[in-house]
């Protein structure tokens, strides 16, 4: 590939500084790569600190050709902040700052490298807080959260970001710097381009500050635990407790594969007959919260129930929790480098998933592990494999592949939450119809016309 040209470099320099702007390749090798374990090495990494400075170097980047890769902290798991095509990493981490907390509108503004706890703490200390909570929220960034329009065990109950987010400032990849959305709950002027932004994974525009909609903290909450003898019995109080009036701000859902790996590795105390558990939070006012406990606990009861719990003070809501924080330690130690998928299908449907993924398993010969947030039938698939292994690798892409079939004749999704970056990028077709692609390339192209935003991720390529 060829060389950033001097005079681009030099440009950036007089845009940045010259200690905002890594061109060495020790320097850079950090920058190329996110937790997908794929890299790819740019020829520069560029901090910006200010909106002037990102719509400044898009404009450079259109000028003298160069790939443009935004970079959040680096916590995606399908590879869309990876520079494929080289070129300059822009990376967002240094736009750090709280802009405006408003908590008469219940609104705050904020730069896209302000970690998803900052917002939670800044939000808390006015009794407010953002739904969107990511596994890695203590070290993720809110523009990333918005590129994947990541969510967490929350969203059940509250939404994922596009549901929170009232409006953005950007930079589109033709360099004119736009604002979507509005500072009120209720807007409907001209086309929605909040959520078109939201989870575009940096192929459309660069988000430099998002106006993110609060949510006044629940007086109270309640952490509770259903065993079941099966994924059926566990499957149908999932689509029971989200029938009924009260939803948990937290239904969280582990297999049998999971429960024996989580025996093996931990000292959780699990029936032996134990074959999937759910994890179920409650919240709400203080006068009615033991109402709200009740109808779930009534919800969840059913004749596969082997044990339900409710915890009483903290030292019972860590010893709950501890089971499933026992699973991530446990996958690290049998597989570091296994393939974590996450596919969504109806509510009612897991039962015929989980089934599914376990005739794959034993067709495949791959060990296959399953947990993640039910009351959306967002499942988190483990595939527990050997990257080192050549043919272990073959059979686990066989078995992939078959594994986004059975989502798919399951009227389900490809992505809940992770996106679609370069893993899923061959697979979309088959979820989305030839029109719309054609509409979203379209798009693209409108706010992108010289392709220098993370080019050949998300979409497939044009023929």
């Amino acid at each position: 590939m060829p060389s950033l040209s001097n005079d681009f470099l030099h440009a950036l320099r007089q845009c940045l500084g010259a200690e905002n702007l890594l061109t060495g390749e020790s320097e850079c090798w950090n920058y190329g790569y996110d937790n997908s374990r794929r890299h790819s090495l740019p020829q520069a990494v560029a901090f910006a600190t200010r909106h002037e400075q990102v719509l400044e170097i898009v404009r450079l980047c259109n000028q003298y050709q160069v790939a443009l890769t935004a970079r959040g902290r680096g916590t995606g798991t399908t590879g869309a902040s990876v520079p494929l095509h080289a070129g300059l990493v822009l990376s967002l981490e240094r736009m750090n700052r709280i802009l405006r907390i408003d908590p008469d509108n219940r609104l705050i503004i904020v730069e896209p490298g302000v970690t998803n706890q900052a917002v939670q703490d800044a939000a808390a200390a006015h009794g407010f807080f953002w739904p969107p909570d990511p596994t890695s929220a203590a070290f993720c960034s809110i523009g990333g959260n918005l590129a994947y329009n990541s969510a967490g065990p929350r969203a059940v109950k509250y939404g994922t970001p596009r549901e929170n987010t009232l409006g953005l400032r950007a930079v589109t990849g033709a360099g004119e710097e736009l604002r979507t959305g509005t500072l009120t709950t209720k807007g409907v002027v001209g086309y929605d381009l909040t959520r078109l932004l939201i989870g575009s994974e940096g192929t459309l525009a660069i988000i430099t500050e998002a106006a993110l909609k609060l949510t006044p903290l629940p007086e109270t909450k309640r952490t509770l635990r259903a065993i079941y003898v099966d994924i059926q019995t566990a499957s149908r109080a999932v689509a029971a407790i989200m029938a009924q009036p009260i939803t948990p701000c937290a239904l969280e859902f582990i297999d049998h594969a999971a429960l024996d790996m989580i025996r093996d590795y931990s000292d959780a105390d699990l029936p032996q007959q134990a074959g999937a558990l759910l994890m179920i939070e409650v919240d709400g006012s203080t006068a009615s919260i033991d109402d709200a406990v009740e109808s779930v606990r009534n919800a969840a009861s059913n004749d596969g129930l082997l044990d339900f719990m409710v915890a009483q003070g903290k030292e019972e809501i860590a010893a709950l929790w501890a089971t499933r924080k026992a699973l991530s330690p446990a996958l690290r130690k049998i597989a570091p480098k296994k393939i974590n998928e996450d596919v969504v299908v109806p509510v009612s449907r897991i039962p015929e998933l989980i089934s599914g993924l376990e005739k794959l398993a034993a067709q495949h010969a791959i060990k296959i592990v399953n947990f993640g947030h039910a009351g959306n039938g967002n499942i988190h698939v483990n595939l527990l494999v050997n990257p080192d292994d050549p043919a272990e690798m073959q059979a686990a892409q066989a078995c992939l592949d078959d594994v986004f079939s059975l989502v798919l004749k399951l009227e389900g999704s490809l992505s809940g939450e992770h996106g679609v970056g370069i893993e899923k990028r061959d697979f979309i077709a088959r979820e989305l119809d030839p029109i719309a692609l054609q509409l979203m390339q379209a798009i693209r192209r409108q706010f992108d016309p010289n392709g220098i935003l993370n080019a050949d991720k998300t979409l497939p390529a044009t023929s």
